[in-house]
């Protein structure tokens, strides 16, 4: 009868921590996450940074208004939503297609040197780093080619078809 109860405590022990076990999310190092390591060309980190740097708010048609309900397959396609202000109106462009002309090399130098009109979040973009860059073309080209292209940038006071959000003019 005595050793009836160090078994019960015993085996009471693993069931809990086996239970533990299952139900407790893994745990990352500091600087990873759960994308880091499935796909050794980075794609599933790029998917992962075009979900959480916001692309797809401007880059997907419909994709903010409707709380990320477009289906991946739909995603960077362009919008002709435009976005007006003192700097002219900027569509936010087709990335699916416009990956397929650069080489990864080439946007690494874009994303790094060009001076983008608003709303394009340049500083963002320029403060990823080169792994990160490549992570982000690599799955957008992954994503293939689809869409059309959006329209093109029209200097201030031009006359626009289709919707735009205006921006107000900065005060001086």
């Amino acid at each position: 009868m005595k050793h009836r109860i160090p078994l019960v405590a015993a085996a009471v022990t693993a069931a809990v921590l086996g239970a533990v076990a299952v139900v407790t999310p893994p745990v990352y190092a500091v600087g990873t996450s759960a994308t880091a390591g499935k796909h050794a060309d980075g794609t599933a980190r790029g998917r992962y940074l075009i979900r959480t740097s916001g692309c797809n708010d401007c880059h997907t048609a419909g994709f903010a208004t409707t709380d990320g309900k477009v289906p991946e397959k739909d995603w960077l396609t362009g919008d002709a939503l435009g976005w007006q202000g003192p700097w002219g109106t900027t569509y936010a462009p087709n990335l699916r297609t416009y990956f397929q002309t650069i080489d990864e090399r080439s946007w690494l130098e874009v994303a790094r040197a060009r001076e983008f009109r608003p709303p394009m979040p340049g500083p963002s973009l320029r403060a990823m780093t080169d792994d990160d860059l490549r992570a982000v073309y690599r799955y957008v080209r992954a994503l293939g080619p689809a869409g059309s292209p959006a329209p093109a940038y029209a200097p201030p006071g031009q006359k626009v078809a289709g919707p735009v959000v205006v921006f107000p003019t900065p005060p001086k």
